[in-house]
């Protein structure tokens, strides 16, 4: 997918509701070779995806190791909207706590004395902290209205094909 398409998507009005949500879905290899997919908290800074975890956690070693990932970030209505997006993740290494982690996290309903002891709390658990980073090198949007899944997409067009065939 060249680059500019992959803006066209991002950059479509569901696409951008999606993108200003609180988890995704991240997929990736194991290290034991096995598929995983786990909620994570982040946020989109206008070209990358952003998320952030411990420096000790378990899918470090597989995302160093095997760097392709597959994201979700989806509705719970019908029909659901659905933004898919694919690309590399690079890890960053950094003391303290990220920028973005604070602002991922700040749209969760807190009083301003509730977010100041998390924040506190925070910083106080947390020396550093592992960004993943993830540049789209692949997007597709679904919102059941004017886009499909590729297979559904598939079906309508062999029914049209069909209904074509019938009526000549």
């Amino acid at each position: 997918m060249q680059p500019s398409e992959i803006t066209e998507v991002l950059n479509r009005p569901i696409s951008r509701e999606l993108l200003a949500r609180d988890l995704t879905r991240l997929a990736y290899v194991a290290k034991d070779g096995t598929p995983r997919s786990i909620p994570i908290a982040f946020t989109w800074n206008g070209s990358q995806i952003v998320m952030c975890t411990t420096k000790n956690a378990p899918k470090l070693p597989s995302l160093r190791a095997n760097p392709v990932v597959a994201l979700t970030i989806d509705t719970e209505v019908h029909p659901p909207r659905i933004l898919l997006v694919r690309g590399r993740a690079e890890l960053d290494v950094v003391d303290g706590i990220p920028e973005e982690y604070l602002r991922m996290n700040g749209t969760y309903e807190m009083t301003p004395e509730q977010r100041v002891a998390w924040e506190a709390e925070i910083r106080s658990l947390y020396d550093g902290m592992v960004r993943i980073v993830v540049t789209p090198t692949w997007a597709k949007l679904i919102d059941f209205e004017t886009t499909l899944p590729t297979a559904i997409e598939e079906l309508a067009r062999q029914r049209a094909e069909r209904q074509a065939a019938e009526i000549a």
